[in-house]
């Protein structure tokens, strides 16, 4: 396999895991948090780093977007519940550890 093929597969797995995040908004980024370690936010931090890293101007609300599809002001009114007191407790949790 090539370096521009490994890219490309990375690409398409990256798109893919957008796609199905997309997909199952459902999942809070707490959940994601206690589950995996990383949310939809992690996501958008590394994205920006990653276009930072090669010289590319983004802002954080432009990286936010390419990760939920949408404004993130419009993602949370439409998409992020409350969390809940046994959310909250397990990710202290999972912090702690």
């Amino acid at each position: 396999m090539t370096e521009q093929e490994k890219t490309e597969i990375e690409a398409a797995a990256f798109r893919r895991l957008l796609s199905h995040l997309d997909a199952n908004k459902d999942v809070q980024n707490i959940d994601l948090m206690i589950l995996a370690n990383f949310c939809r936010n992690c996501l958008s931090k590394w994205y920006l780093a990653a276009a930072q890293e090669r010289g590319l101007s983004m802002t954080d609300e432009q990286s936010r977007e390419a990760i939920y599809g949408m404004p993130y002001s419009q993602w949370k009114a439409n998409h992020q519940a409350e969390a809940t007191a046994a959310q909250l407790d397990a990710l202290k949790a999972r912090s702690s550890r």
